[in-house]
């Protein structure tokens, strides 16, 4: 048994026919409708560029202290085999002296020895003071010979190189 479709209503046929796909409005701009938008947005740039400057320049003028660190790492390399362990040591305190000549004065800096080097490296060294062996170290490795430095423990040369390290790391430069 198959069921007749139902007849059609003139008017219901007739009002289908008047109806009209719905209007969608125009998308949303994303641009901002007020000036001060716009003036936010220029003030936000202009603190993001005085930001950013300020890091490169901070990143540039700790460029010494990247070059030292890399050396100290070659010197830090050369300090298991006794053979060279010497002339490491060797070059850890001119290591220090030359990255405090990148920085400071010349004047300042190029005569200091002894206790004076060391009571200079205590007084930048922006943390705790220079352990006393450290200290001694600093004070007479450039008396000492290669010979006399590579019989130094490989144990008491890293305590010299972590002195070393710390210092490059936090030295304060002072106006």
């Amino acid at each position: 048994m198959a069921t007749a479709a139902p007849a059609k209503d003139p008017l219901v046929d007739a009002a289908l026919r008047q109806l009209a796909d719905i209007s969608v409005p125009a998308p949303v701009s994303m641009m901002p409708q007020t000036w001060a938008w716009a003036a936010l947005a220029g003030v936000l740039l202009l603190v993001i560029l005085i930001a950013g400057w300020r890091w490169y320049r901070r990143w540039e003028a700790n460029r010494y202290r990247r070059e030292a660190l890399a050396d100290l790492k070659d010197i830090e390399a050369r300090l298991s085999a006794p053979a060279t362990r010497g002339e490491a040591l060797v070059a850890l305190p001119v290591l220090l002296k030359r990255t405090a000549l990148a920085i400071w004065p010349r004047e300042a800096i190029a005569g200091l020895h002894g206790t004076g080097w060391t009571g200079f490296l205590d007084a930048h060294s922006g943390g705790p003071v220079f352990p006393i062996a450290s200290a001694r170290f600093f004070e007479e490795a450039e008396y000492r010979g290669k010979t006399a430095l590579s019989a130094v423990p490989e144990a008491e040369a890293r305590a010299y190189i972590a002195t070393a390290r710390h210092w490059i790391e936090a030295h304060h430069v002072r106006p």
